[in-house]
């Protein structure tokens, strides 16, 4: 009861990428910096061991930023052509490749540090994508002219890539679709519909993050605005209830989500966001026992996996060591008091 897990991501070490950034500059280059990236997704697999998480990531430690590491290997991408793009309802500005063509994928994405850490770790193995429409909300687009069009496009390759990760071994494909809590009528319009297509005849779990972004201020200015309930799940839940994808990712401690809403999800397991990611104070296994214990209100207990609110990529690696073993402290307290 209570298996804990991440959002996905994890700090790069110094050696790596620069530190504290959502879209790090690599140190490395070649060979040298492919290595070093399967040298950090070992240590973090490692930290998460040590700290007592059930399901650990790689960490997302060969990505330079969750979208764009997956379009590295797609053709059709032009990433000379750059341009400055307003990305979630123009929260915050990008400088994000362009669609020049038909899609298709070059080879695999992710076979190198997937293959790696499920042959160094006995744990379940949770691998992160970013999203169809997430992607469409992260990119330029010359070609398709049409959101919906372009996300389909882009759901059929992370079709092929999840269904390799399946075979790697990978035990859970999430999908990361922060974009959800954004464009909540175009979820039931299209959204929806390409996650499903994505991940459509995976023989592993399935699941998809949705939460109100990383801990950088243009989100905590945007979350300053959405008044005293947050209350954009409610507008998506419904919809994610009804579709084929067994588990859901919220953002529940220091949120203004109302923890009722988390009755709307019947027949899904929930990623319960117990670690706040906005925040280098380090939760104590009380607070996070205590969001667990009131999520059971509205969720059976088996189906609540303790969870970060969102990835942890810009935060300091010392406070996210210790907020994964608040984590998992926090589930072990709520199993004692709960079982």
């Amino acid at each position: 009861m209570f298996e804990t897990t991440i959002a996905g991501s994890l700090p790069k070490p110094g050696w790596l990428a620069e530190t504290g950034k959502l879209w790090p500059r690599w140190r490395l280059e070649g060979e040298a910096l492919a290595r070093a990236k399967l040298d950090a997704t070992l240590l973090w697999i490692k930290e998460q061991e040590d700290a007592g998480i059930d399901m650990v990531t790689d960490g997302e430690q060969s990505r330079q930023h969750f979208v764009h590491g997956f379009l590295e290997q797609v053709a059709g991408i032009d990433f000379d052509r750059k341009v400055e793009l307003g990305i979630r309802a123009n929260r915050y500005k990008a400088l994000v490749p362009t669609v020049v063509g038909p899609l298709r994928l070059e080879g695999r994405v992710h076979a190198a540090e997937a293959r790696l850490a499920r042959a160094r770790t006995r744990r379940k193995l949770k691998f992160t994508l970013p999203g169809p429409m997430t992607i469409v909300d992260t990119i330029a687009d010359r070609h398709y002219g049409d959101r919906a069009k372009l996300a389909m496009a882009f759901a059929e390759l992370l079709n092929e890539e999840a269904r390799a990760l399946a075979a790697d071994g990978v035990d859970m494909v999430q999908f990361d679709e922060p974009a959800f809590n954004v464009y909540t009528d175009d979820v039931k319009r299209w959204g929806i519909a390409a996650l499903e297509r994505a991940a459509a005849g995976l023989a592993c779990r399935t699941g998809v993050h949705i939460c109100y972004g990383y801990g950088i201020q243009a989100n905590l200015d945007w979350k300053a605005t959405l008044g005293a309930e947050w209350r954009q799940y409610e507008a998506v839940f419904p919809a994610l209830a009804a579709s084929r994808i067994d588990a859901v990712s919220v953002e529940c401690i220091h949120s203004r989500v109302p923890m009722r809403l988390l009755a709307l999800l019947a027949g899904k397991d929930v990623m319960l966001g117990v670690i706040d990611v906005a925040s280098d104070r380090v939760e104590t296994p009380e607070e996070v026992a205590g969001v667990i214990a009131a999520a059971t209100e509205f969720v059976p207990k088996a189906r609540i996996l303790p969870c970060t609110n969102c990835g942890m990529a810009p935060m300091d690696r010392g406070v996210a060591g210790a907020k994964l073993a608040a984590l998992a402290d926090g589930a072990r307290l709520a199993r004692e008091r709960l079982a």
